[in-house]
């Protein structure tokens, strides 16, 4: 049987509505001079204050260098700073400034929209299912390998 388009794969639609949505975000996110991927690792940093670098990478789900150049942009953005984590003189702790933490609180709403715009139409238990779901994808999907 001919595949006739690519939305049959599952695969291609899990990435297609990832990038719908994330594009979606972006825009909205556009006058806080934030992308989507940024404002996700600084999230995770406001919500757990002193976090390292490589503990933010593995929660992300990125690879180092990825995790390493976000951080950077966000520093220099002013929206998180670092310290040296006294149990490691290499390791780096992760805080969010009062403007990243301001930036946050404005913006999560903005998520929340985003997302209650891709679900309508779902009913609740639906959404609860789907997120269920994908948490088993993700899970299934993991890597136990460092990537």
């Amino acid at each position: 049987m001919p595949h006739t388009s690519p939305q049959e794969f599952l695969g291609f639609l899990l990435g297609s509505t990832h990038r719908r949505i994330s594009n979606a975000f972006a825009r909205v996110l556009k006058p806080y001079d934030i992308t989507p991927e940024q404002w996700s690792i600084l999230l995770m940093i406001c919500d757990r204050e002193g976090i390292n670098q490589k503990d933010v990478a593995a929660a992300a789900a990125k690879d180092q260098p990825t995790t390493a150049r976000i951080v950077e942009l966000l520093q220099k953005k002013g929206f998180i700073y670092k310290t040296m984590s006294p149990a490691d003189r290499r390791a780096f702790q992760l805080y969010a400034t009062e403007t990243g933490k301001l930036l946050i609180e404005r913006t999560v709403s903005l998520e929340q929209q985003t997302i209650a715009a891709a679900v309508n139409g779902l009913s609740t238990g639906q959404v609860e299912d789907l997120r269920s779901m994908l948490e088993l994808i993700y899970h299934n999907t993991g890597n136990t390998q460092q990537e």
